[in-house]
C-alpha cells in the first residue's frame, strides 16, 4: 500500500511540491504519493486531526498556516520553535512533529554554489520578515559569525536580532546605510518581495558599492533573474535565485519523511520547467 504525503495551504494550486515529490518517489522507487490539500484557516484544526486519522505519513505546510499549525502538533523542533514557523511535519508512530527546513534549505543551496566557508563570511541580510527569520536563526545556529540586517523598518530588524536565541554578531542598518557599506560584505541575502511583480523592476538597495567578489543570493525565483541579480552580475559579482532554496528545503523534508535524500538538482529542474524555462 502506498504511503500518503501532502501539502496544506490556502491557496495551494500554485505549489510545485507535488511535482517535485512525486517525481522523487518515482525516481527512487518509493511506493508513495504526494497530494495537495486546500485548507482554509478556519478548517486547519480539523484538517490536522483528519490527516492523523487518515494515517498520512507527513506533510508540508505553506501560507498562511506555518505558525497556526504549531499548537496543533504533538512536538515542535527547537529551531522551528525559535523561528515561529513549521513547514514540514513528520509522523512518528501516532505523533506529528514539526520542523522548519527553509533556513537549512537556503544554506544548503547557497553552499552548493558559493566557493568558500559561508559561516565565516561577513553577511548582510536584507529584510526582516518570515523568510529572513528562518535564514537568520538557522545561520546563527550553525555558527555564522557576522550577520548584519538591513530593513526598511529598523524596529522590526531590532526585534529579529533581539529574539534570536543563538549567538551572532549583528548590527541593524537602514537600507541607505547598508548600500553605502556594501563593500564590507562577502554575501548579500535578499529576502524581501521587492523584485517580484508588481515590483519586478525595483531593488531593495543600491549595489553601487558591491565588491566584484561578492555573492548575492536572492530568494525570489519568479522571475528567474531579478533586477538585483542582473545588477550584481553587471558589477562582476555572482548571484543565485531562490530555486536552490526551494529545491533543497523540499529535499530535506523528503529526507525527514523517508530517510532518503533525493536529488535536489532534479527538483530544481522541475521548478525551472514549471516556470517555463
Amino acid at each position: 500500500m502506498k504511503k500518503l504525503y501532502g501539502v496544506i495551504g490556502d491557496p495551494i494550486s500554485h505549489s510545485m511540491s507535488p511535482d517535485m515529490h512525486n517525481d522523487a518517489f518515482q525516481a527512487l522507487g518509493i511506493q508513495a504519493h504526494y497530494q495537495p490539500f486546500h485548507v482554509k484557516e478556519a478548517d486547519l484544526p480539523k484538517a490536522v486531526e483528519g490527516m492523523k486519522a487518515l494515517g498520512i505519513s507527513g506533510f508540508n505546510v505553506t501560507v498562511p498556516h506555518k505558525t497556526a499549525v504549531m499548537p496543533l502538533l504533538d512536538e515542535v523542533d527547537p529551531l522551528a520553535q525559535a523561528i515561529g514557523a513549521v513547514n514540514t511535519v513528520v509522523r512518528e508512530q501516532n505523533r506529528f512533529i514539526g520542523y522548519n527546513t527553509d533556513g537549512e534549505g537556503f544554506l544548503a543551496g547557497l553552499m552548493a554554489e558559493y566557493d568558500g566557508d559561508v559561516l565565516s563570511k561577513r553577511i548582510l541580510l536584507v529584510g526582516a520578515g518570515g523568510s529572513a527569520r528562518a535564514i537568520y536563526y538557522t545561520l546563527s545556529q550553525k555558527g555564522a559569525q557576522k550577520i548584519d540586517i538591513a530593513n526598511r523598518t529598523a524596529a522590526r530588524a531590532e526585534e529579529l536580532k533581539k529574539r534570536c536565541p543563538y549567538p551572532v554578531e549583528t548590527v541593524v542598518l537602514t537600507m541607505e546605510e547598508a548600500s553605502n557599506k556594501l563593500a564590507n560584505y562577502d554575501i548579500i541575502i535578499q529576502t524581501t518581495s521587492i523584485g517580484m511583480s508588481p515590483h519586478a523592476e525595483s531593488m531593495p538597495l543600491s549595489l553601487d558599492h558591491i565588491r566584484s567578489d561578492a555573492f548575492v543570493a536572492d530568494i525570489i525565483y519568479n522571475p528567474i533573474e531579478t533586477v538585483l541579480m542582473k545588477e550584481a552580475r553587471a558589477h562582476g559579482a555572482s548571484a543565485q535565485n531562490g530555486a536552490k532554496m526551494l529545491s533543497f528545503q523540499g529535499a530535506l523534508a523528503f529526507e525527514k519523511w523517508t530517510g532518503t535524500m533525493p536529488d535536489p538538482s532534479r527538483m530544481e529542474t522541475i521548478i525551472y520547467n514549471k516556470l517555463g524555462g
